[in-house]
């Protein structure tokens, strides 16, 4: 029986616990997900605590322990989260290790047409209140690259489905080592007015972000080290 090797990626938590970025695992014709679940268990058992809440994606779409895995594909290993444009309207799509300048990415979304902006911008803190007060020196931002840029697509398609009237789009998220005070998202939106939809655009975009988009965070602090995890499973192909 001829063996399907396939490409196995871990992120965030799992790159920990195993300590690879990246193995080659050679699995039989009929492996789906959960077969594949077993098999990295078996070579490394310090992922016992974390194997089943894992999010799986194959080929870069989220999958269910039911579904086969196609011979040569690439598997993503990673924690729950935490481009093309219409005629005219542009769409800004970044995953960067670079400081986000908040002026030079709304400007290439604001048209001549535009006069509202909705944006949300989010911000390393250093105390955190909930669920309980710890203080955190830096976060750690990681990313599934070429899934992510795909699904920050998708999240602004989503956007222009639902509030047609959205004119530019802007999704950027910075990734590396950050120190508290610097800006870790932004999400804007334009339109032509401000009841068209550009505040609930936003807020879409963000809270989209965080459910499908796989980035994931590690807090830094005198507490210790420790990645931050979503509570939202994405469903197969969304």
């Amino acid at each position: 029986m001829p063996n399907n090797r396939v490409r196995v990626l871990l992120f965030a938590i799992f790159k920990d616990l195993t300590g690879v970025r990246e193995l080659h695992i050679d699995l039989d014709d009929e492996m789906n997900v959960l077969d594949l679940r077993m098999r990295l268990l078996e070579e490394f058992p310090r992922l016992k605590p974390a194997i089943n809440t894992a999010l799986v994606a194959v080929n870069k779409e989220y999958a269910s322990d039911s579904d086969q895995i196609p011979m040569g594909a690439e598997v993503g290993i990673f924690p729950p989260v935490s481009g093309g444009n219409q005629a005219n309207f542009p769409t800004i799509l970044a995953i960067t290790e670079q400081a986000i300048d908040l002026n030079s990415v709304l400007s290439q979304i604001t048209l001549p047409s535009s006069g509202a902006a909705g944006i949300f911008t989010g911000v390393v803190r250093a105390k955190t209140a909930r669920p309980e007060p710890r203080e955190t020196s830096r976060l750690e931002y990681e990313t599934y690259g070429p899934m992510a840029e795909a699904k920050l697509l998708q999240v602004a398609q989503e956007i222009r489905s639902r509030w047609p009237a959205i004119e530019g789009i802007a999704i950027v998220q910075r990734i590396g080592m950050l120190d508290p005070g610097t800006p870790t998202v932004m999400i804007a939106c334009t339109a032509a007015h401000r009841d068209s939809g550009v505040f609930e655009a936003a807020r879409y975009g963000i809270d989209r972000l965080k459910e499908i988009v796989p980035i994931w965070k590690k807090e830094v602090g005198p507490h210790g080290e420790v990645w931050v995890e979503g509570h939202y499973i994405p469903k197969p192909g969304e």
